[in-house]
């Protein structure tokens, strides 16, 4: 065994995909999703040592005539071995949405819930 080489470095693949799942207002315009998968493609561009340029912000479907679920589909620029470094890269994109979302005035709310208020005094 010590004379055969070692050629298996890493078990998984050298670029890794990932998944970042979100929710906006049904009302949000297509201007505005616009100017965000243009700010998402611009920020991962940026951050070409961290991300590959492929990507895909997809609209997923319309809940409750109010939510509308996207799904960011990006690809890491390593593999998952350290996966610690995998965390930090992903935080940092999440944080990134969420400023981009402050910046577009993206919003999520809920619908109006019912409440029930009951007296149970004397």
């Amino acid at each position: 065994l010590a004379t055969k080489p070692i050629s298996n470095f890493y078990r998984s693949p050298r670029e890794m995909g990932d998944t970042v799942e979100f929710a906006i207002d049904v009302f949000t315009s297509v201007e505005i999703i616009d100017k965000l998968k243009y700010r998402i493609k611009d920020y991962l561009e940026r951050k070409h040592k961290h991300w590959s340029g492929d990507h895909s912000v997809v609209v997923k479907d319309i809940e409750d005539v109010n939510k509308m679920r996207m799904t960011l589909y990006v690809t890491h620029t390593m593999n998952f071995q350290d996966y610690m470094k995998k965390l930090k890269r992903r935080s940092k994109l999440v944080l990134e949405l969420k400023k981009i979302f402050e910046e577009l005035g993206i919003r999520y709310n809920l619908l109006p819930q019912e409440v029930r208020v009951s007296y149970a005094g004397r």
